[in-house]
């Protein structure tokens, strides 16, 4: 079975095409970025073969166009003919309440999607112009939207209402939704093999860790608490976001700065978190080279850093009533050694025992000590093979169903 997964934002669309059957072999995958404008940026690697133009892509539909087209190019493709493409996975970033699981998408998917469009309007909008732009280029083809709110429909409400009047839940849907759901769920499920434990029998900590960053607590493979709330600016300070504030913060900026509310929500999302607090960069890596040359400011962003994912950790350790694993992905969470090494730091109390050679080296999931009694782990993150996966079985059990 070979599934398309496809990844929209505002102005790029992300793909990946795979082999499911085949030890879900990538075929294809590629990159096409500054849709909208007059140098669209295309990158695409089928097989052994790299291509990359620059040419005006007007919108989603077109940007699709192009890939289908790459796809079975007689001299560059991978496939002969669009037919042998099964089905289609969408990420769709918020599902609501509605969504607990992947959905194979309908008129009334869409419609719901659409719905929900003021919860998330910066993801939304973009995801589903590439469900419809895929629907239109692939009538006959299976289409599905893997959301990344649905794995923490877990919570419970005491983890995911605010101390607001309830009314507001009703009425509005005010909640923690949390975010990063496809990664977690995917890391989890890899971690729990890779110490060679059921996920049943897990009490896990994921921290999903780039320029958004969340950390979400898994008790038998199911979330039960995690960082990011109604929004993604909530939890960890991250590359341009604040994280967690006094609200009332808010309404004092407001008055002083004599903001409007979209200027304020530009400041919280774009201008605030490593970038704002050190007023150099949004990257570890600047900041930890600056940091080097005695710049204060990228010192201090970075130690704010550690320490609210430090707390966060120490949080959930109790939620869970003791932990089993720590598991770090992302751009940072991969291959941020020193501030893995930092966040560990001061945790053996916890049972938390990182190995210092190991976790410079990395040549292996597990970089704890062998007495840990916590195992730390490091997974890189494939959203698109769990796109995949919720993609596959979501057509098998419709067929099942016939």
């Amino acid at each position: 079975m070979k599934i398309l997964v496809i990844n929209c934002g505002s102005s790029s669309i992300k793909y990946k095409l795979l082999d499911i059957n085949r030890k879900e072999e990538v075929l294809a995958w590629g990159n096409l970025q500054r849709i909208g404008e007059r140098n669209s940026l295309q990158l695409h690697f089928l097989g052994d073969k790299k291509i990359k133009t620059e040419e005006k892509i007007a919108n989603h539909k077109q940007g699709l166009n192009q890939v289908l087209h790459i796809i079975v190019d007689k001299d560059k493709g991978i496939l002969e003919d669009l037919s042998q493409i099964s089905a289609v996975g969408h990420r769709v970033v918020h599902g609501g309440e509605r969504f607990l699981e992947p959905s194979l998408i309908d008129e009334e998917v869409i419609n719901t999607i659409r719905k929900l469009v003021p919860l998330a309007p910066l993801h939304n909008p973009p995801n589903l112009a590439g469900v419809e732009a895929a629907r239109s280029l692939l009538p006959r083809t299976p289409q599905v939207a893997v959301f990344d709110t649905a794995f923490h429909q877990s919570l419970p409400p005491k983890a995911f209402l605010y101390g607001l009047p309830y009314e507001y839940y009703k009425k509005y849907g005010i909640r923690r939704y949390g975010f990063h759901g496809t990664s977690h769920k995917y890391v989890c499920q890899k971690a729990a093999k890779a110490m060679g434990i059921p996920l049943e029998k897990l009490k896990m900590i994921s921290c999903h860790l780039g320029n958004g960053c969340s950390i979400t607590a898994i008790q038998g493979g199911k979330s039960v608490d995690t960082s990011m709330g109604f929004t993604p600016l909530e939890g960890l300070v991250m590359g341009t976001r604040c994280g967690d504030l006094d609200p009332a913060l808010v309404l004092w900026l407001i008055k002083q700065e004599g903001l409007r509310p979209a200027e304020l929500e530009d400041v919280l999302n774009t201008k605030s978190g490593l970038l704002g607090i050190s007023g150099l960069s949004n990257d570890v890596r600047d900041l930890q080279k600056a940091e080097e040359a005695g710049h204060g400011l990228a010192k201090l962003a970075l130690d704010i850093f550690v320490y609210r994912i430090k707390k966060y950790i120490g949080a959930y350790s109790a939620i869970l009533s003791g932990l089993d694993g720590l598991v770090f992905t992302g751009g940072i969470g991969e291959n941020g050694a020193e501030i893995r090494r930092h966040i560990c730091d001061g945790l053996e109390f916890l049972g938390i025992d990182l190995d210092e050679e190991k976790n410079k080296r990395v040549d292996s999931e597990v970089i704890s000590k062998n007495n840990s009694s916590v195992k730390i782990l490091v997974i890189p993150t494939d959203e698109e093979i769990m796109i995949a996966r919720e993609t596959q079985k979501i057509i098998q059990n419709q067929g099942d169903s016939l």
